[in-house]
């Protein structure tokens, strides 16, 4: 690949294909994923090998998929909750594992979505941590909405979405998405899980006749793990008008390399998950 590739420039650069890669380099990812799958499981940890996740979309730069959507319900209170899948124990190598994984809208969701970039070590991506799964604000958001509405640490409320049909922030296009900068699983934890909450009409009307959409997302929320593919940096959604030079004005841009993702458009993404360290 040329540095022109990898790194592109402000206008000409190259620009990825979506959707899931054809069935030769299929083939060959699952291949190595079956041999690498013993591997990581035996010596360097447990529940890694091949994966397919849901994503958002990878629309430019250096980084190898989109970010993983983490599905989303609003509880009877109005709060906002990301979905764990339901841990289960399986055998491995002849060893019992837990994983943490279940079907949902015709999907197999797994915790393995979410680990890579060292996010495989933390504690709350192991499948028995105890959560209530719910959002909380993280501290110094890059929202003026959110630092006038909430705390570090508050629960993430319905009401305060309200206006996501109008809300802008002078970024891009208003009324495509209100944001908010969270943490997941993490209020007893000693690292924290970035994420993104988002509440948009183009969820709301993907959503009518997605089966997948139907089941991660509730009255137009939906969320991602907000860590870049490319070198784990935390990405941002209309926080920098730097991004409309690439074409991700109304998208989610990382500043380090110029990786750019669509979180309106979720695809499919094979690729190894990071083992987690054993018990």
């Amino acid at each position: 690949m040329s540095a022109s590739d990898k790194y592109p420039s402000e206008s000409g650069r190259r620009r990825f294909v979506k959707g899931v890669v054809g069935g030769a380099a299929l083939a060959g990812v699952g291949a190595m994923g079956s041999a690498t799958v013993n591997t990581l499981t035996t010596a360097g940890g447990v529940g890694g090998g091949s994966t397919v996740a849901r994503t958002i979309a990878h629309t430019g730069g250096p980084a190898p998929r989109g970010l993983p959507q983490i599905p989303v319900r609003v509880t009877d209170e109005g709060y906002i909750e990301g979905i764990w899948p339901e841990t289960t124990t399986v055998t491995q190598e002849g060893q019992e594992i837990e994983v943490a994984q279940e079907e949902l809208g015709g999907v197999t969701y797994s915790g393995a979505w979410f680990q890579y970039c060292g996010v495989e070590s933390q504690e709350n991506v192991q499948p028995n941590f105890e959560s209530d799964n719910l959002f909380r604000a993280a501290s110094g958001p890059p929202y003026d909405w959110q630092s006038n509405t909430y705390s570090g640490g508050d629960r993430i409320h319905v009401d305060d979405f309200s206006d996501y049909e109008e809300w802008g922030n002078g970024i891009g296009s208003a009324g495509v998405g209100k944001p908010a900068s969270v943490t997941w699983r993490s209020e007893d934890a000693d690292t924290n899980l970035n994420a993104i909450v988002l509440r948009s009409p183009e969820i709301e009307e993907a959503a009518q006749n997605d089966e997948w959409l139907q089941a991660s997302t509730d009255q137009g929320f939906m969320a991602y793990l907000n860590v870049c593919t490319h070198f784990c940096c935390i990405p941002g959604y209309k926080v920098l008008e730097e991004s409309a030079r690439y074409d991700a004005a109304d998208g989610t841009y990382c500043v380090c390399h110029q990786s750019t993702y669509d979180p309106f458009t979720i695809e499919e993404a094979l690729f190894i998950a990071r083992p987690r360290p054993e018990e």
